[in-house]
């Protein structure tokens, strides 16, 4: 009998008041198609960045962020829509923060998981229950594997199977790695089999696999150098434009061409700052 894999959330009541924590998110299944895409990565991002800030908070940091350079920018040159840019850039500035972040933490992941999976075959190899192995490993794995781990871990304790307990690691951590180990974990839990060998092989194959990552990271560093290079030269050109000269904005919108030659370079940057932020996203998974 295959066990169950939903993992049921526990329900607030009003004698337990106070015990659990709100799990508090943007996406709401109410909310429009675009509106749930675009909360529900922002509830990723900070979820998978290891950052623990309600996400409230965070975007409370965004605005103060893009209001101190925006304000600090009219006080100088009392220029709106300079004034304005700026603080569209400070508002994205801790979501680059965020974004690096949730990079250098799947990196170290992904480093873990050969070391991981090869202690624990050689825990379970003398006869321990896949049970007990996993909680000594979780124990002996360091951040920031070892967090996800221990979490998964306190919910096995709690009643949950080891694999109901492991299957949402890839969703926490953006580690796309993560879903053949959840998946040994769950074939083992339904079929059985010999997981020792197939912890062995997976941890050769995730070593396969950064080596082949670091290769592919090496062959399109320039390409991807030049690519934020090309979106960042033109930010900073119109900043050093606008803090030169506080009246170069209003004289370029004085003029229908100044207009539509400003609207049309908007828009072209946003889209090839789309398009690039979906190539460097799939170059980079793991």
């Amino acid at each position: 009998m295959s066990a169950d894999t939903t993992l049921q959330p526990i329900r607030s009541r009003p004698e337990f008041a106070g015990i659990l924590r709100v799990d508090e998110t943007f996406a709401d299944q109410s909310a429009s198609p675009g509106a749930e895409r675009i909360n529900g990565a922002f509830d990723r991002l900070l979820l998978q960045s290891g950052l623990r800030v309600l996400p409230s908070v965070y975007l409370g940091l965004c605005l103060l962020s893009g209001l101190a350079l925006g304000g600090t920018l009219w006080v100088i040159t009392e220029s709106g829509l300079a004034a304005g840019f700026l603080f569209l850039v400070g508002m994205i500035i801790p979501v680059l923060a965020a974004v690096i972040l949730r990079s250098r933490r799947q990196k170290a992941i992904m480093d873990q998981l050969p070391a991981m999976a090869e202690e624990l075959a050689r825990t379970a190899r003398p006869g321990r229950s896949v049970e007990s192995a996993f909680r000594i490993v979780a124990a002996d794995t360091a951040a920031p594997l070892g967090e996800e781990l221990r979490l998964a871990a306190r919910r096995a304790d709690m009643g949950l199977d080891l694999a109901s307990a492991v299957q949402d690691l890839p969703q926490r951590t953006g580690v796309i790695a993560l879903t053949m180990f959840t998946s040994a974990i769950a074939l083992h839990q339904d079929t059985g089999g010999d997981l020792i060998q197939v912890l062995e092989r997976l941890a050769a194959a995730l070593r396969d696999r950064l080596h082949f990552t670091a290769r592919l990271r090496a062959a399109t560093i320039a390409s991807r150098l030049g690519t934020m290079l090309m979106i960042l030269v033109p930010v900073g050109v119109l900043l050093f434009y606008g803090l030169r000269d506080p009246l170069y904005f209003s004289q370029l919108l004085s003029s229908f061409w100044g207009r539509l030659s400003l609207g049309l370079a908007i828009t072209l940057q946003v889209t090839g700052c789309v398009l690039a932020w979906q190539i460097l996203k799939r170059s980079s998974r793991f």
